[in-house]
C-alpha cells in the first residue's frame, strides 16, 4: 500500500471536522504565494501587450469567448 492509500486511509478516520480541518490546511499551503510565480505572469502579460500593440496577436471580443467556452 502506497503512503498516499495509507494516509487517504487515515483521514477517513477522522472526524469531520478535523477533516475540514485537514483539508483547509492543505489548500492553503497549496495557495501560498509564490514570488517566482509572480514575476513569471507579469512578464507573460507584458510580451503578449507588446505583441497585441505590435499587432502580432489579435483581440478576440468578450462575447465570442463567452459563446466559444460556453457549458451546454
Amino acid at each position: 500500500m502506497s503512503d498516499t492509500q495509507t494516509l487517504q486511509r487515515q483521514v477517513a478516520q477522522l472526524p469531520a471536522l478535523e477533516q475540514i480541518a485537514l483539508v483547509e490546511e492543505v489548500l492553503n499551503r497549496l495557495d501560498a504565494p509564490n514570488p517566482s510565480f509572480d514575476e513569471l505572469w507579469a512578464q507573460e502579460a507584458e510580451d503578449r501587450l507588446l505583441a497585441y500593440k505590435a499587432g502580432r496577436v489579435k483581440a478576440i471580443p468578450l462575447s465570442e469567448v463567452l459563446t466559444k467556452y460556453k457549458l451546454p
